[in-house]
């Protein structure tokens, strides 16, 4: 009787937040090493199924790194990185494409399906919602960068997404995009979930990551930051508290908070429903970034 009643007590806590946020719009990227944990990205599939079925509009942007690096080692292609950045040629654009959109993107509808949730992947096979040119850096001494057909989101298709999200359908968007002439290009995964979230104007854009959260010391998971706002995130980024991979992440997020989304989570993909633990209850377990 015990448990039953603690339960009853865990979802009148919810309660107040599946109200506030029906309706609402929420991105969540997935990527990274989550997606070589099965049981994992099965919590966080579950997560979002939740959200759909208690009237939130959840969105899915993914990546793919770790898949494709394997997929072009089995083709006997040596990954190389530019800048941080996965430079791509015709044959790592093919083997991009085809993990993201014939394998990841596939398998998560898949699961989504699986669950009871209607799905959708939506790239350019499909319908195409992300417009992108390409990415012109330059070097330290002023020339530029080849960084093959890797490109930036600048536009995003608001109205194929509110469309397919008023059906109840979950879209799952692989990180490939169209330029304006039908090319393909590699983007970013972080910044285009900040892009849709931006476009989408969404209550929150949720990052998965392989830790708890922004952490003061990044070998003590207890230091995690639970709320900060932007102008303390940037103070943390310029004096290497927030330092590495976690920099493009923190920096899409900020991104996304100057364009209207008004809160942001860095939550940790390891733990079980982490995301309905930082979003439906009164104790986060991640960090959330505000404005």
């Amino acid at each position: 009787m015990q448990e039953a009643i603690r339960k009853a007590r865990v979802l009148v806590e919810a309660l107040s937040w599946i109200q506030r946020f029906q309706g609402r719009y929420v991105v969540v990227k997935l990527g990274g090493s989550t997606l070589d944990q099965p049981e994992a990205v099965q919590s966080l599939l579950t997560d979002v199924v939740f959200m759909s079925s208690v009237g939130m509009k959840p969105v899915i942007v993914h990546g793919g790194g770790k898949a494709i690096s394997a997929a072009m080692a089995e083709a006997g292609i040596e990954p190389r990185f530019v800048e941080g950045r996965r430079y791509t040629d015709a044959d790592t654009l093919r083997i991009a494409s085809k993990v993201l959109v014939e394998k990841i993107s596939e398998d998560i509808v898949g699961a989504l399906t699986a669950q009871g949730a209607s799905a959708t992947a939506l790239h350019f096979r499909t319908e195409n919602v992300l417009i992108a040119e390409p990415l012109r850096l330059s070097g330290s001494d002023g020339q530029p960068i080849d960084l093959g057909h890797v490109g930036f989101v600048n536009e995003v298709d608001r109205e194929v997404l509110v469309r397919v999200c008023s059906t109840g359908t979950i879209p799952v968007i692989p990180c490939i995009a169209l330029d304006r002439q039908g090319h393909r290009l590699n983007v970013n995964a972080d910044t285009a979930a900040a892009a849709v979230a931006r476009e989408l104007n969404v209550e929150k854009l949720v990052f998965l990551s392989d830790i708890p959260g922004i952490l003061t010391n990044v070998d003590d998971s207890e230091s995690r930051i639970s709320h900060v706002d932007a102008q303390e995130v940037r103070r943390l980024i310029a004096d290497g508290t927030i330092a590495g991979g976690m920099v493009p992440k923190v920096e899409a997020a900020l991104d996304a908070l100057d364009a209207g989304v008004r809160k942001v989570h860095i939550v940790d993909a390891a733990m079980p429903h982490s995301v309905l633990l930082e979003i439906y209850s009164d104790v986060g377990v991640g960090t959330e970034i505000v404005p």
